[in-house]
């Protein structure tokens, strides 16, 4: 039976590793697991910190929500307590507020980079940053009563999160506009038809759907993995002519690894 490391690198997230496999557990449930700059930080820095032997991150939630996005009280004058309030960022110089924003995009972004496959197991509540949290991963495995909603627009301001970029990849932009500008839910079976989700599950099966999915992933060769996840998101925008050769250029050099592998 393979050991468990675990950590706790911020009080709102638990860490613990499983052989190659790294589970994150958003574990503010009385609060409905809504974040914080603070928090961010802690995602972009366990991401930064995976080592070459993690092949898959699962991303999952306490509680009877996923996340209900940011803790309103980051848009009041005083913040969160131990946090900036977004206001007072917003009435300094010019140009820091921008800066604190992409700091605060590196724990959503940082997920798109790391090598391993990533897959968020997702319940109840996702609106908001709870939302662009869960488009940060590269897959996505839905409880029957998830709730996904994009609210910022109702509040007067618009996803900064590096969410627009999966969601549109993922439904298209006319949808992905709607889903937007009406801030309106969208269950699990919606998700799973337009390619939000890969499979919607009851709640009570949803831990296990997402370590199924991760012990299909770890039965494909490490090498192929490695090359597949940068492969496949470089023909989001890659000309044709240009994924070509990052097809060949990939294949080529798993090729020539088995070769040196086998001796030959």
């Amino acid at each position: 039976m393979l050991s468990s490391e675990r950590s706790q690198p911020h009080p709102m997230l638990r860490v613990e590793r499983t052989g190659p496999v790294v589970t994150m557990t958003l574990d503010r449930p009385e609060r409905r697991n809504s974040q914080v700059p603070s928090l961010w930080s802690a995602l972009a820095e366990v991401g930064a910190g995976l080592d070459s032997s993690t092949r898959v991150v699962v991303l999952r939630a306490e509680g009877p929500s996923f996340s209900a996005g940011l803790d309103l009280a980051m848009l009041t004058p005083q913040g969160a307590p131990g946090e900036p309030s977004i206001l007072t960022l917003a009435a300094g110089a010019g140009g820091e507020l921008e800066d604190d924003i992409a700091q605060f995009q590196r724990g959503f972004a940082i997920w798109a980079e790391v090598p391993a496959i990533t897959i968020a197991a997702v319940q109840g509540h996702a609106i908001g940053a709870g939302f662009q949290l869960a488009l940060a991963c590269d897959l996505r495995v839905v409880a029957d009563d998830v709730a996904f909603a994009m609210r910022e627009t109702s509040l007067g301001l618009v996803p900064d999160l590096a969410g627009t970029s999966p969601l549109v990849r993922s439904v298209g932009y006319a949808r992905a506009l709607e889903i937007c500008a009406t801030g309106r839910f969208v269950g699990a079976q919606e998700a799973v038809s337009i390619g939000l989700a890969s499979v919607a599950v009851p709640r009570e099966h949803l831990d296990v759907a997402a370590r199924d999915l991760a012990d299909a992933i770890l039965e494909a060769p490490q090498a192929a993995l490695r090359a597949l996840k940068p492969l496949l998101r470089n023909a989001i925008d890659a000309s044709p002519v240009d994924q070509l050769r990052a097809e060949r250029e990939a294949q080529a050099r798993l090729l020539t690894a088995m070769v040196q592998a086998s001796g030959k």
